[in-house]
């Protein structure tokens, strides 16, 4: 093997001991908080000595350097034992250790970046191999530097599908800079696991998928030092250790016994610490340097004041699918900013994210029909703030993603969703195509931001807004069409309504957003041959919505007010604009929604059989008015 030298007997043993004392560490500390998983740390404890106190480069005074090498814990329930690794290399006290799942600590019970040392949550099981993919992809092809990734699965969540999407996504673009280790321990939280420890069809499927796949003893030191090695030194594909394990390895009358996780030792703490102590044979301060120097070949990355490199370009009423804007948006501020990036699975020439390639085409990634990994990938690809992140696909299947999408909220991810095909207004592909509730689904996302641009400009600006925006971000696109509604220099912010038609003998406030805020307009035109005058309103974002805009103009049109949207009733526009006037006196809210699953038809057919067209918006301000 190239350049491999057998660790000193000294270093091995000194590896076995730091095993013994994280075990010991995790104990104390689920002891403390009386919850926890102390089996399920027990059976990673030498990968993660190996790892820490050998194999990885980091910097203790800077965890979340650049350049250092990246680690994942994909099965978070094992934080005591990462908290644990990092307290030993010296980042904080080991006492901290015992405020483990307190209120007031930031060790909590799964981790989350409220720590330093971590780049996202996990704990939500399946997610975090995509995460460490897309580190990995960012450092192979925008960093091309020398860190590594490494991720710690658990054999229970390898059953989740998005696992082997990741293994998939790795695999195809030879991320050699990945290492995956599976800490196959056999048994899963209510009983054994479907292979158990059979490890021979563990290493056919990673084989199969393309890996370098190592079965190892995850309990010899010596033997994961060496496999470590040559993960590092295989080079155009990456690796997976297959550790065969033990829950609640060296914990006496509970190693490899059912019905203990997720459960502190209880009575069984004492007798098991005193075992533990037993085995060390130096329990004193450590002889082994945890930090190996880092190669500091990260290049310096300025993701801020993004800009479009050329203001909208449009006519007024020339008509601009909000889709199309999108992708021109993309290839303007990828244009402006080398880290900007466009991720999709396998719809580029339908949500024309793949305008980003008439940039550069290094800058597109495909991650083909697999959306929860495109979600985790682009996930990855923004820690550490190496990339602008924009996610694209149809709107729909941003919902088999919901999970990854929710902890990329918990991990404070600043990753831009754009979601094409919204509503009936699509047409004849049906209702399995339709974004019905992906308002719905990204307005329940904490600190999320939600645009709904109606037009090529707004939708222009709605994407150099996202861009320099925190959290996550969703831009609905529409499939249709419209004409431009605002000229090229049109001032647009985040939380900041839009009135598009007025005048001083406005009766209703009609708003729409997208498809339905046309129809407003047309509406709003029909109604006033019969003399009816109406207000019509773009909110622009649906979250933050602009109450004090509403709720001023509802006042001054009598406190009369139609909201209509191409979504189903919950969660949407309708409820948003409920939301913000709740707390007022005098106004009415009348709410035009698609209200059941709709069927295929022409668009204009569609909105009208399903209530939200114009001629539906007409009917609705001539009820209200009867109030």
């Amino acid at each position: 093997m190239v350049n491999y030298h057998k660790p000193e007997s000294k270093a091995i043993q000194e590896l076995k001991d730091i095993a013994n004392k994280l075990r010991i560490h995790s104990i104390r500390a689920t002891q403390a908080s009386k919850s926890g998983h102390p089996t399920s740390c027990a059976s990673m404890a030498e990968i993660m000595s190996v790892l820490f106190f050998h194999t990885m480069k980091y910097k203790v005074s800077a965890p979340r350097d650049p350049s250092s090498d990246r680690f994942i814990l994909s099965k978070g329930h094992a934080a005591p034992i990462l908290y644990a690794a990092w307290a030993e290399a010296g980042l904080f006290p080991t006492s901290e250790l015992l405020n483990l799942r307190k209120f007031d600590s930031d060790l909590e019970g799964h981790p989350t970046p409220r720590l330093n040392f971590i780049d996202v949550g996990t704990g939500s099981l399946g997610q975090g191999l995509s995460v460490a993919a897309g580190m990995a992809y960012v450092g192979k092809v925008y960093d091309k530097a020398s860190y590594r990734v490494y991720c710690l699965v658990g054999d229970g969540e390898s059953a989740e599908g998005s696992i082997w999407e990741a293994l998939h996504f790795a695999s195809h673009y030879n991320l050699d800079n990945l290492c995956v280790i599976i800490d196959i321990n056999r048994l899963g939280q209510s009983e054994p696991t479907a292979l158990q420890h059979n490890m021979e069809t563990y290493r056919k499927r990673l084989e199969a998928f393309g890996f370098n796949a190592l079965v190892v003893d995850g309990h010899d030191v010596e033997e994961l030092a060496k496999a470590f090695h040559e993960a590092q030194n295989t080079k155009e594909r990456p690796t997976a250790l297959l550790a065969k394990t033990f829950k609640g390895k060296n914990f006496p009358n509970i190693e490899d016994l059912e019905n203990w996780h997720g459960k502190p030792l209880g009575g069984k703490a004492d007798e098991v610490i005193q075992h533990l102590t037993s085995l060390l044979v130096n329990p004193g301060p450590l002889g082994l340097h945890p930090q190996k120097p880092l190669v500091e070949d990260a290049p310096a990355v300025d993701i801020s004041n993004i800009k479009l490199n050329t203001p909208p370009n449009y006519k007024l009423g020339e008509e601009v699918a909000t889709r199309l804007a999108y992708g021109t948006a993309l290839a303007k501020i990828a244009a402006n900013n080398n880290r900007v990036i466009a991720l999709d699975g396998d719809t580029k020439n339908s949500t024309f994210s793949e305008k980003i390639k008439t940039v550069d085409p290094s800058r597109y990634v495909e991650c083909y029909i697999a959306e929860q990994n495109l979600v985790g990938v682009a996930t990855g690809a923004a820690c550490r703030d190496r990339t602008v992140a924009f996610v694209s696909t149809f709107a729909t299947f941003f919902t088999r993603a919901y999970d990854q999408i929710r902890m990329g909220a918990i991990s404070q991810s600043n990753v831009n969703f754009v979601g094409s095909h919204c509503g009936v207004s699509i047409g004849e592909d049906g209702p399995s195509q339709m974004g019905l509730e992906d308002i719905a689904l990204f307005r329940s996302i904490p600190g999320a931001t939600v645009f709904y641009p109606s037009d090529a400009v707004s939708t222009e600006r709605a994407i150099e807004l996202a861009a320099n925006t925190k959290g996550i971000c969703f831009i609905r696109t529409s499939r249709p069409n419209t004409p431009v509604l605002y000229a090229n220099d049109e001032p647009l912010s985040i939380g900041k309504a839009k009135v598009v038609k007025s005048s001083p003998k406005d009766q209703v406030l009609v708003i729409g957003a997208g498809i339905t805020l046309h129809e407003g307009v047309k509406a709003a035109e029909e109604l006033a041959k019969a003399g009816i005058n109406v207000r019509v309103l773009d909110p622009f974002t649906i979250k933050p919505i602009d109450a004090a805009t509403i709720i001023k103009n509802a006042k001054e049109v009598g406190g009369r007010i139609v909201s209509v949207e191409d979504h189903y009733p919950e969660g949407g526009l309708g409820e948003a604009v409920a939301s913000a006037v709740a707390l007022e006196r005098n106004i009415i809210l009348k709410k035009l929604a698609v209200p059941k699953v709709p069927r295929s038809g022409p668009p204009n057919v569609l909105l009208d059989a399903f209530g939200i067209s114009a001629r539906n918006i007409v009917a609705a301000v001539q009820e209200v008015l009867k109030l």
